[in-house]
């Protein structure tokens, strides 16, 4: 029996478009919902702001998008993930709230067979930590290797995504952890690398020349999407399949900049009339 909580959109945000690679893909795993995607570009990015304005502004967000009515929270920001969700928890415990850090952090450990993994990040992501605590609380004896990469944001943002730039970057990056120089002993090199920044999916080719063939990629995008489906089954939140989910776009600043980079992001069009203009 439907009921009209299950009608209800997912609600989600970031601090800008990055987020829209966790869209993609949940657009991908589950069409037929409905969602509600919040960028707030005017006030990115969030990791240069303290934990507590950072949970401040996620607070902020979701209740922009509870307010519309939503039956399921994404915090598509790899920087609110790690610091804001207990603060949105607690602000909506009646709806429930996924991060993009834990995904990511259990598919690695599903996925490595040496026990060694790498995560590449933002500075900010890498510094606090948060996928090394979220990977070590499942697989405690993992040897973890964080390394930030905030090129790659920029490169994302510009669209500079294949060719000799964006591989020479993902080159001087990486090939210290994957193609270790000879004369350092042996490293374990990692056999599995997380993508721990929503921006990085877009550089998955690049990222993949540079790496070894046998790496297991881990995009905390596909992963977080997976776990948004396990768990609407599991709440019976799914929407009745009826035709394809729609989208709604929510921008703090610049619709036109939000339209023309998101589409980037998104693979699909956005015009600039489709995004509305909000203030928080």
């Amino acid at each position: 029996m439907t009921t009209q909580k299950e009608k209800l959109p997912i609600g989600m945000f970031d601090s800008g478009v990055g987020g829209m690679t966790v869209l993609k893909a949940l657009r991908q795993r589950t069409p037929c919902e409905d969602v509600i995607y919040l960028g707030d570009t005017a006030r990115l990015p969030y990791g240069t702001k303290s934990p507590q304005t950072i949970s401040r502004y996620a607070v902020q967000c979701a209740a922009e998008l509870v307010r519309r009515g939503i039956k399921l929270l994404v915090v598509a920001c790899n920087t609110a993930s790690a610091v804001a969700l207990a603060p949105l928890r607690e602000a909506y415990p009646d709806i429930p709230v996924i991060g993009v850090v834990e995904p990511g952090a259990r598919a690695a450990c599903n996925a490595t067979q040496n026990g060694t993994i790498a995560v590449i990040a933002t500075e900010s992501t890498i510094a606090g930590g948060a996928y090394q605590h979220a990977i070590h609380a499942i697989a405690p004896e993992a040897r973890i290797i964080g390394h930030p990469c905030p090129l790659f944001v920029s490169l994302a943002e510009e669209g500079w995504l294949d060719g000799d730039i964006p591989e020479a970057v993902a080159a001087r990056y990486l090939s210290p952890i994957f193609n270790p120089a000879s004369g350092t002993g042996n490293p374990v090199v990692p056999d599995t690398l997380v993508l721990g920044c929503t921006h990085f999916p877009l550089l998955a080719p690049a990222i993949r020349n540079v790496v070894n063939s046998s790496t297991v990629i881990v995009d905390s995008a596909a992963t977080t999407a997976d776990t948004v489906h396990e768990e609407l089954i599991r709440l019976n939140l799914q929407r009745p399949k009826n035709g394809c989910g729609t989208v709604e776009y929510l921008t703090t600043d610049d619709a036109a900049r939000f339209a023309r980079t998101g589409t980037r992001f998104l693979g699909t069009p956005i015009t600039e009339r489709e995004v509305e203009l909000v203030d928080l």
